[in-house]
């Protein structure tokens, strides 16, 4: 593995460690200007405080996990305040702003999670750990749940709730399902809509939303703290019709985004990321981000507005260098290991004052992985003109006992049809309500526009077939060959090439063109719906020596062989090959593997799509050919 560790942990005392400099982290490239430094103070560790000393000289290099004498020196701490009862007492003392009240909406919710509310104010609070989902009213208005919570559906790992067009939507690690709701608020027959979300590993709470466009948005967290995730599913977030047949990925390189929501004056996406532990008491920050199609948000290689992961490696020969170039850095940060959960924007219109109109809160559940305690808290993001300003803490005081203890560990949020604030606490089981009692208006309510992110899914939607696109054109080229020893022309291609079975990429081979620096492959199916055409592959740089591609090519930016052969994302938002995956019953879906002969390299950065390099090509091309294979699914795989 070419990586060197020391781990050291304390329960008792640590006391006189040296450590890094900010400086030398800074100058390594480990930190960006604006980060501040690791714990490097010597402290001593009190009873349940884990001191870890972590040295590792793990790769920064353009290799996979090859030493290159990185040495860096990391002091973190593993600090969990103890829970304390949520007496009266002791909510009595939350703080929130002045003309604010926080009360007891419910209790003895045990491990409430995500709120959703639904048109007729019923409110639904999802149970992970007990698997359920429970039901709640307030038929009198009084601000306080009547009678006991009603369990409404129980399925194992239930977490994410979304209420669109009269039916509840459930999503657990790998599934989501949807029920009707019944007048009076319990839920029909569940019907299964998606049962392979990838897997969850370190992070398993999903969470969905609708946006304003009417699709289903799904956040599947990373598998781990920081790796090169197999499933390129894995730390994204999603998009998906709302009967589930179809989805694809927004964005990638979001570690953990559980909460987001939609801006309601621009109808931008914006989310929370959670940050990589194990770096320092202060780092890293959690991230704010404006969440756009295609993009990437750094994780796990680069994090925050520019710091760098000392112990992970790119795959492929890709340098940190061009990971960063590509990837987006956060908008605001917060305090380090805080623990962003739900996030909702106020939509004016309710209880709250017009000034909060357009300002997003976000529940903080609360850290470990430093000391002092970061989060337990709401927190209220200030936007101006569709921007972020800042992020100020909205209630606190449920960490108590000057940080030691906590009575709440926030994490559902969401608007009653009073318009006041509900808050889910997983520790307690209490189901909080802020409200506001002063005098000032709460101005009109705002209708989030579709605009935005409708204009994001149609990019690169509607044109021609790479081969006919005024890029690709030439007075002068020669005619390719394309062939595959799996399917001949217009022949089916065999299901092993599907993404309904294995997914791998079918052998290719072509005739050389004289003159030829590189070649560019593009797979594109006409047929497919809404997507038309559907990128399957985008391959460039492959070089003019190579005439032929073996049989399950890796699915990753850069390969190593045949050496410097870039790939870009398809339209799943994936790279590499993506094989045919039509809806089942579909008539024969046809397959243009499409060949391109160039007279030069494209120097095009990392994560470049298909229109990125038609572009970069035109004026190059020097010879093209084309390959049509079709498929149909006539059975329905097991899900």
């Amino acid at each position: 593995m070419g990586t060197c560790a020391v781990l050291t942990v304390s329960a008792l005392g640590v006391a006189g460690a040296s450590f890094a400099h900010t400086r030398v982290f800074r100058e390594r490239g480990l930190l960006s200007e604006r980060s501040t430094s690791p714990n490097i103070t010597a402290m001593t560790a009190k009873p349940r405080v884990l001191i870890l000393a972590i040295g590792m000289c793990l790769s920064l290099a353009a290799r996979s996990q090859q030493g290159d004498g990185t040495d860096v020196a990391i002091r973190t701490h593993v600090f969990k305040p103890d829970k304390v009862e949520a007496t009266d007492a002791r909510i009595a003392n939350l703080k929130a702003p002045a003309g604010f009240k926080v009360s007891v909406f419910a209790r003895g919710l045990k491990n409430a999670r995500i709120v959703a509310v639904a048109p007729d104010g019923r409110i639904y609070v999802s149970r992970r750990d007990t698997g359920d989902v429970l039901m709640l009213e307030d038929r009198d208005g009084d601000g306080v749940a009547d009678g006991d919570p009603v369990m409404v559906l129980d399925r194992a790992g239930a977490h994410g709730l979304a209420i669109h067009d009269g039916k509840l939507y459930v999503a657990t690690v790998k599934e989501i399902f949807v029920a009707p709701l019944q007048p009076d608020g319990r839920v029909g027959e569940l019907e299964l809509i998606v049962g392979d979300l990838p897997d969850s590993g370190q992070h398993p709470n999903r969470t969905i939303a609708f946006g304003p466009d009417g699709m289903l948005y799904i956040s599947a967290g990373s598998t781990c703290n920081a790796c090169n995730e197999s499933n390129p599913e894995n730390a994204t977030l999603l998009r998906a019709s709302p009967d589930g047949k179809s989805r694809v990925i927004v964005a990638s390189g979001l570690r953990n985004t559980i909460g987001f929501d939609w801006h309601p004056v621009t109808g931008e996406l914006w989310g929370m990321d959670h940050g990589i532990d194990f770096l320092g008491d202060e780092v890293q920050p959690e991230e704010l981000n404006k969440i756009e199609q295609g993009k990437r948000y750094g994780w796990p290689h680069v994090w925050g507005d520019g710091g760098v992961n000392p112990q992970s490696t790119p795959p492929g020969e890709v340098t940190k260098a061009q990971w960063k170039a590509v990837s987006t850095p956060m908008t605001l940060g917060y305090k380090a290991h805080a623990a962003p959960m739900q996030m909702v924007f106020a939509k004016g219109g309710g209880r709250f004052p017009a000034e909060y109109a357009g300002d997003a809160f976000v529940t903080m559940r609360g850290s470990w992985n430093r000391k002092e305690a970061s989060g337990y808290e709401i927190v209220r993001v200030r936007f101006a003109d569709g921007k972020p300003q800042r992020i100020d803490p909205f209630v606190t005081g449920f960490l108590t006992e000057r940080g030691r203890t906590h009575i709440a560990r926030p994490v559902g949020l969401a608007w009653a049809k009073d318009g006041g604030l509900l808050m889910a606490d997983d520790a307690n089981g209490v189901l909080y309500r802020v409200a506001y009692e002063g005098k000032q208006p709460p101005g009109a309510a705002l209708q989030t526009p579709a605009d935005e992110m409708k204009r994001q899914a149609l990019r690169g939607v509607g044109v021609p077939l790479a081969k006919d696109r005024p890029e690709t054109a030439s007075s002068s080229q020669t005619s390719i060959s394309l062939t595959s020893s799996a399917f001949a022309t217009g022949a089916a291609i065999p299901p092993k090439h599907s993404e309904y079975a294995d997914g791998v990429s079918p052998s290719l081979r072509w005739d050389a063109v004289p003159g030829a620096k590189s070649y560019v492959l593009i797979v594109e199916d006409p047929d497919a719906k809404p997507i038309t055409p559907f990128i399957h592959w985008v391959a460039w740089n492959i070089p003019g020596s190579v005439t032929a591609l073996s049989e399950g090519l890796q699915e990753q930016e850069r390969l190593t062989e045949p050496n410097g052969l870039m790939q870009g994302p398809t339209s799943r938002g994936s790279v590499g090959y993506y094989g045919p995956r039509p809806p089942v019953g579909d008539p024969p879906h046809h397959y243009h593997f499409q060949i391109l002969a160039l007279d030069t390299m494209l120097q095009l950065p990392l994560g470049a799509g298909r229109d990125e390099v038609l572009a970069a090509a035109k004026g190059h091309v020097i010879g093209k050919g084309e390959l049509i294979g079709t498929y149909r699914q006539e059975t329905k795989p097991p899900k």
